[in-house]
């Protein structure tokens, strides 16, 4: 392993940690949480927690620069997704002296219209921060927005992703890269090893990543 590979290894534990002590992140193993899908899941993350907690804000802006850095050095613009990726986005713009857009869900409804906010031109190359990847499909749209613009979105840059199959194979199949800060495989890892979790409840929180339709039958 090189030694750029070793740093982001160990980033992606520290924001594991962070979030885990800030309660960005929340396991519950036998009692799931729903999403607004109907989904059961063990996990519940809300990282708008980190914007009220400067030293965590900090390690993730200095982490996105470095994946920026490690992936997309061409970036010309920095853009955030409406609204958790938005202040990230503002505060990586901000360390690398970049022009900073932001994407909403959906056009206004009112005045000019408009999808982005902020200025880019054609052609200009930009990186999309997210705050979270479930199943990936706002993010793709984020992109997918900045390129019918007219610009060039180089990849998408997140905190935290809960890397299901669903959300990897739609980014390869619209050949679009992503990159995280953290992901659950490694925010596992962290809870056992600080006793967050249970030896015996590893394996039932592994199995949601695998198979998230089926886990709510088994608890």
């Amino acid at each position: 392993m090189n030694s750029q590979n070793s740093n982001l290894e160990q980033l992606s534990r520290t924001i594991a940690a962070s979030l885990l002590r800030i309660e960005a992140v929340a396991l519950r193993p036998h009692q799931p949480f729903t999403w607004t899908s109907g989904l059961k899941s063990p996990i519940y993350c809300d990282n708008r927690l980190t914007m009220s907690h400067p030293d965590i804000r900090e390690q993730i802006a200095d982490g996105f620069v470095q994946l920026i850095r490690a992936h997309h050095p061409e970036a010309e613009v920095i853009a955030g997704t409406a609204t958790a990726g938005i202040p990230h986005a503002a505060w990586v713009a901000q360390k690398l002296n970049l022009p900073m857009i932001y994407v909403r869900d959906k056009a206004k409804g009112h005045g000019k219209e408009n999808l982005i906010e902020g200025v880019v031109k054609p052609g200009q190359k930009v990186v999309v921060i997210e705050d979270l990847i479930s199943t990936g499909g706002s993010s793709l749209k984020a992109a997918l927005a900045v390129n019918e613009a007219g610009a060039q979105a180089l990849g998408v840059l997140a905190i935290f992703s809960y890397k299901l199959d669903k959300a990897t194979s739609a980014f390869a199949e619209a050949g679009m890269p992503l990159h995280t800060l953290s992901d659950y495989p490694t925010l596992l890892e962290v809870a056992a090893e600080q006793g967050a979790i249970r030896s015996e409840d590893l394996e039932l929180l592994q199995a949601w990543r695998a198979n998230p339709a089926a886990y709510g039958a088994q608890v």
